[in-house]
């Protein structure tokens, strides 16, 4: 059988990640978050880097689709509302359009499609596709017994649960969220998970490029291979959920609702000619990123149900770290989310942008302190980038008159910094497809303390006052040294402009402005990534002008912030 939406068996490739659609888009995916609470920088942060990932192939001219969203079914967010005295819809819709959708635009993402577990495009292709397993033999009935996560919405085994502390000291509780499960007793249905142990390990022995980085690839392969058990995937004692299409009286687990999001977004299990169309196109995904925590599920049971489906396999699923606050995670409970808003409100987007992409190393766990976040806006931001831009738009207008000049005869210094800008775009180009984007903004940085270093060594305010390097009126001399310098100077900012576009893309137009590049180059979006750092694009008579300070210094930069009460991510 072969139900609406659902290629058949024979259509279908292997189980290599990314194998058998022949799509050349680029498409990659946020967990989608629960709306128990509104967001924390911890959502923000791998959206964000979600964001840098995308815009970066969006300026290699690449198809692209980038989807988010949030995750609304499930005992805990129906908990959440009742506490409210609100229905889970009316909690969900609240969330979504008063704190998930504008968190979006604080931080300046663009994505190209929000899915929401409620929307029925959701609900129905999710019946259609377990129905399908379903029919395929894949589910059966059974009972379960056992400890129960609420906040994690998941069953756990003995090794997942740690002896409390405090008030819970002699109970069993969840590792992640401190506090004890519950003990539940069910008729379910069950997905025939430990069917796929042996094609998981092989899996991730065949393509060590599924789960990176390699700890935590590591991490899920000692779990495999302590044996799987088949997964119970209906709750029956509430009715919050998408209803099995078989029996109703049931509700789909809410990581088995949640983890379809990633296709059902894109067409899985539509009728709709258009939407095969789009999935044809479109899946399987290049990149899921996730937060550690829900590694296992990503890594374990979402590649598992995708070959029960017989459906192809994304290419990799990146587990990052978790953003610390005085050296725990952040969670609502012991209240150390801190709201998005707080930082952009005083820093901007591109400051909470750049902070959160370059000081942590994307992978590892990473502390946020407000020192630190000042600290390096002002060093690296403030004097690093933004003096340099108006040091050379200054120089410009003041010796010819906001024109660039045409340049002189090279040196071994202007040969030098435009190394240094060819090997940036090469080494930040291999970060971006490591999924590293704190290390592409190293490489990029190199060009800025490489431009910084030649001013001071080349010292063009010096070269204005020699003979020749300027009129009697003042004007300095096209072809002389000054004009070889400045005009250098600002292709270096004109290659840094493209190359920051992804992580600082506010910051980035109004360089691409200061340096009057849209008329004789286009649109910074249009410039190629990969010719970025070939010196010679700006012509000679290009307007160049000061303008406002690309990040104007901050005086007060370490404002007191109280934390909010936002929850962790989760699917």
């Amino acid at each position: 059988m072969v139900t609406a939406g659902i290629p058949a068996p024979s259509d279908i490739p292997s189980d290599a990640p990314g194998a058998g659609t022949g799509s050349t888009s680029f498409y990659l995916t946020t967990p989608i978050f629960y709306v128990n609470d509104a967001p924390h920088i911890g959502h923000s942060y791998t959206t964000v880097a979600a964001d840098v990932l995308t815009r970066w192939h969006r300026q290699r001219q690449e198809d692209v689709w980038f989807l988010t969203g949030t995750d609304e079914h499930g005992q805990k967010v129906m908990r959440t509302a009742e506490a409210n005295g609100m229905t889970p819809q009316e909690w969900s819709d609240r969330l979504v359009e008063s704190s998930w959708k504008p968190v979006l635009t604080t931080v300046d993402v663009i994505n190209d499609d929000f899915i929401r577990t409620t929307q029925p495009r959701h609900t129905e292709r999710v019946q259609t596709f377990i129905q399908d397993l379903y029919d395929k033999g894949e589910i059966y009935a059974g009972s379960y017994e056992g400890p129960y996560c609420v906040g994690c919405e998941e069953y756990k085994l003995a090794g997942d649960l740690v002896d409390g502390t405090g008030e819970f000291a002699g109970q069993k509780v969840c590792a992640v969220h401190g506090k004890p499960v519950e003990e539940l007793s069910e008729q379910n249905y069950f997905f025939k998970m430990s069917a796929y142990t042996d094609r998981l390990l092989a899996l991730y022995e065949d393509h060590p490029e599924f789960v990176q980085p390699a700890s935590a690839r590591n991490e899920v392969i000692g779990f495999v291979k302590q044996g799987l058990q088949d997964l119970s995937i209906s709750r029956s004692t509430f009715d919050w959920g998408v209803p099995i299409p078989w029996d109703t009286t049931h509700v789909l687990y809410v990581w088995f609702d949640a983890l379809l999001n990633y296709a059902t977004a894109v067409g899985l299990g539509s009728a709709d000619p258009a939407d095969a169309e789009k999935f044809a196109r479109t899946w399987p995904a290049d990149v899921h990123l996730v937060g550690k925590d829900i590694l296992r599920f990503h890594a374990v049971t979402w590649p598992a149900m995708l070959m029960a489906a017989g459906l192809p396999l994304p290419t990799t699923v990146f587990a990052h770290g978790w953003l610390l606050v005085g050296g725990e995670k952040m969670s609502k409970s012991k209240l150390t989310g801190i709201s998005p808003d707080v930082i952009v409100d005083h820093f901007g987007s591109d400051a909470f942008r750049y902070y959160f992409m370059r000081a942590i190393p994307f992978g590892s766990d990473g502390s946020f302190s407000w020192e630190d976040l000042a600290a390096r806006y002002n060093a690296e931001l403030a004097n690093g980038l933004g003096n340099l831009a108006s040091r050379v738009a200054a120089m410009v207008g003041k010796n010819f008159s906001g024109s660039l000049p045409a340049p002189g005869a090279l040196t071994e210094a202007e040969e030098a910094l435009e190394v240094v800008a060819l090997k940036a775009v090469v080494d930040a180009e291999d970060a971006i497809d490591r999924i590293s984007p704190n290390e592409a903004i190293n490489a990029i940085w190199t060009l800025v303390d490489a431009t910084n270093m030649y001013l001071t060594e080349q010292e063009p305010w010096k070269v204005a006052k020699l003979p020749g390097e300027s009129t009697d009126d003042g004007a300095g001399v096209e072809g002389g040294r000054l004009a070889t310098i400045l005009v250098t100077a600002a292709e270096a900012l004109r290659t840094l402009a493209v190359l920051l576009n992804p992580v600082i893309p506010k910051a980035a137009q109004g360089l691409w402005v200061l340096l009057g590049a849209q008329e004789p180059l286009g649109p910074l979006a249009a410039q190629q990534v990969r010719a970025a750092g070939r010196f010679g694009a700006l012509p000679a008579g290009t307007r160049v002008t000061k303008g406002e300070s690309l990040f104007p210094r901050l005086e007060d930069a370490d404002p007191a912030v109280p934390a909010t009460t936002s929850t962790t991510a989760s699917a």
